[in-house]
């Protein structure tokens, strides 16, 4: 998933968030009387929801989707461990906030995602004894929970505990090794006394179907809703594609969730695709959700394929351009609705163009600086995307003035809300620092997208 927040300044994310105020509002009063995702899924007790990444709100087209079709949130990044607690006792929710305050502000369900989890952990977590490490966890639960308490109707409050396989074993992580199988036992109860008026919930992937992975799940769940642990939905992220598909069983699946007396929910959802195919598959979840009637809600992971973390997978509802895809329109109709997608091209420029140049501007025995230069071509762009290939042992210790995503060695560098909209022929620049590790030879500069 997208990892990396850039900084901005107080003074440009104020102009950012009134700019997508104002696009919202004009949205909204355009498309009131249309149907929405957000009023199809809500005529049908349920919620439909989007990932959001703060970095983005100040882009109008970004805004103004989300706005005119979801009513539910999560942060993609901003509510992890690393996000809101760098370092010990250290808390920073601006960015977190910045979602919040936008999500309270059109009156959309916030979800809280996530208190415990494996990965996105700052280095001092790992590195704390077993009673240091519970202090910790217990802490990091209570102050995230109560700097949002009357906010968020739902916390992932564990997230991807167990093992892929067929072992059914709990996953290796710091909580597990140290704390042993009770930690997840520990922060639910933790969780319930810092704010309970809150759903608890427990989320995980490749849990879609009847599997060695959701029977543990499931056996989980059983024993602590037998125990009185304080436990009160299930979260399924459902990541599909060809290889890893919507199984056949999935409905049943969710139906044994619920009949356990939790709800569930469809947390992250994305399908690798396009055309009928993909239309096809979202139409089947949706379906499934449908007919389980504590499945209260969809969020999928994502507004615009051109942000997606799976991008090249193009798995969402909305291309590059926030046009409506087939797969949206299947969905809504799904759902009841009738609606166009909202306003065709949600703001797309077709015409956008941009050529990227990279430069080394600082070289040490160690390290090195480099600095990509993007333009504009010979229209204006709203944003822009470049891809950089790292060679082998190289780690980019630091990136600014970009908001990076990372496949191996592979960065995909996206444009951050004050530096995305070029006019024609300007340019900008995004740099990062680089320790070489025996290799001093340059990155691979891919191709820059525009939009």
């Amino acid at each position: 998933m997208p990892r990396s927040l850039p900084r901005r300044t107080a003074g440009t994310v104020t102009t950012a968030l009134l700019a997508a105020t104002m696009v919202t509002a004009l949205s909204h009063s355009a498309t009131a009387a249309e149907d929405t995702l957000g009023s199809a899924a809500a005529a049908k007790g349920r919620y439909f929801g989007t990932a959001v990444a703060a970095n983005h709100l100040g882009e109008s087209a970004y805004a103004g989707t989300l706005d005119r079709e979801f009513n539910a949130v999560t942060p993609e990044n901003e509510m992890k461990w690393d996000a809101t607690e760098p370092t010990r006792n250290t808390f920073t929710f601006g960015a977190a906030d910045q979602i919040a305050a936008h999500a309270q502000g059109q009156g959309m369900k916030l979800r809280g995602h996530t208190l415990v989890w494996h990965s996105q952990l700052p280095s001092w977590v790992s590195g704390l004894g077993a009673s240091d490490l519970r202090t910790a966890m217990n802490n990091h639960i209570t102050q995230v929970m109560q700097h949002y308490k009357g906010k968020i109707y739902a916390w992932d409050v564990v997230n991807e505990a167990f093992q892929d396989g067929t072992s059914g074993a709990r996953r290796s992580s710091p909580f597990q090794d140290k704390l042993g199988n009770g930690f997840i036992e520990e922060a639910f109860r933790t969780a319930r006394t810092a704010d309970p008026d809150a759903k608890l919930c427990y989320n995980d992937y490749n849990t879609d179907g009847v599997n060695a992975k959701s029977n543990a799940v499931y056996a989980m769940v059983k024993d602590f809703k037998a125990r009185g642990v304080p436990i009160d939905c299930v979260g399924f992220q459902s990541h599909f594609n060809s290889a890893s598909p919507v199984p056949s069983d999935y409905q049943a699946n969710l139906q044994r969730f619920a009949d356990l007396g939790v709800d569930v929910q469809i947390t992250e959802l994305d399908i690798e695709g396009s055309g009928t195919a993909q239309a096809g598959n979202y139409a089947n979840v949706v379906k499934a959700c449908l007919a389980v009637t504590r499945c209260t809600g969809i969020t999928v992971w994502g507004i615009t394929d051109k942000y997606s973390w799976r991008s090249s997978g193009t798995p969402l509802l909305f291309d590059s351009n926030y046009a409506a895809k087939p797969a949206y329109t299947a969905v809504l109709t799904t759902l009841g609705g009738s609606g166009d997608g909202g306003g065709g091209d949600g703001g797309g420029n077709p015409g956008a163009a941009c050529t990227v140049d990279y430069a080394r501007t600082s070289d040490w025995n160690d390290g090195y600086n480099g600095q990509v230069t993007v333009t504009a071509g010979t229209a204006p762009i709203t944003g822009w995307t470049v891809t950089l290939t790292f060679p082998s042992g190289q780690k980019v210790s630091s990136l600014w003035n970009g908001s990076p995503t990372w496949n191996g060695d592979v960065a995909t560098v996206r444009s951050t809300a004050y530096n995305g909209s070029l006019a024609a022929g300007a340019s900008t620049s995004f740099g990062f620092t680089v320790m070489k590790n025996g290799n001093s030879a340059a990155p691979t500069l891919g191709t820059c997208t525009a939009s």
